[in-house]
Parts: C-alpha cells; structure tokens; sequence
C-alpha cells in the first residue's frame, strides 16, 4: 500500500511540476516577444527621426529613447547591418545617415 502512494505522489508531483514548467515558459516567450516588438518600434521612431534631421549621432538616441549608450549602440549598429542607415566616422563625431 505504501508504494502505492509513493507512486501517486511521484505522478502528482510530475504533472504539478510540467504544468508550472509550462506556464513559466509561457511567460518567458511572452516576455521576449514584447521586449523583441519594443526593439523593433524603437528602431522605426530612430528612422523617423531622419524626417527631421539629415544626421544622427548616438547620444541623439540615448536622450531620444532614455537608453544607455551600449543600448543606442545597438540599435544603429542593427540598423547598419539592415542597410538602412550607414555610418561615418569611426570615433569621436560620428554620425550616421539613412540610405535612399
């Protein structure tokens, strides 16, 4: 009888933890789908800024988007790398500009 029970609490204890196990990893892909959309939004308002300036430098996007420098690094490297901004300079004043 004891190893009946043992069986019942082990398969009620795999079940309790796959469901948990599920729900976190639910939330988890929730989680990175948002943060994945937000990057992707702020990187359109950075291509929108073009509308109103003809360069841009990266401490414009750090005060624009109220990130850190290695975040507004980021973004313009991404956009680089899409084709859709291009860079000039390699230190101190740089700046870039959207292509087309």
């Amino acid at each position: 009888m004891t190893a009946f029970y043992i069986i019942i609490v082990g398969l009620i204890g795999a079940w309790l933890g796959y469901t948990l196990a599920s729900k976190r990893k639910a939330k988890l892909n929730s989680y990175t789908q948002n943060q994945i959309r937000e990057k992707e939004e702020r990187k359109t308002k950075i291509l929108e800024l073009f509308k109103t300036q003809d360069q841009i430098a990266n401490n414009d996007i750090e005060k624009f988007h109220g990130v850190s420098d290695a975040t507004a690094t980021n973004y313009l490297d991404e956009l680089e790398k899409e084709g859709k901004i291009t860079q000039h300079g390699e230190s101190r004043g740089t700046y870039y500009t959207k292509n087309g």
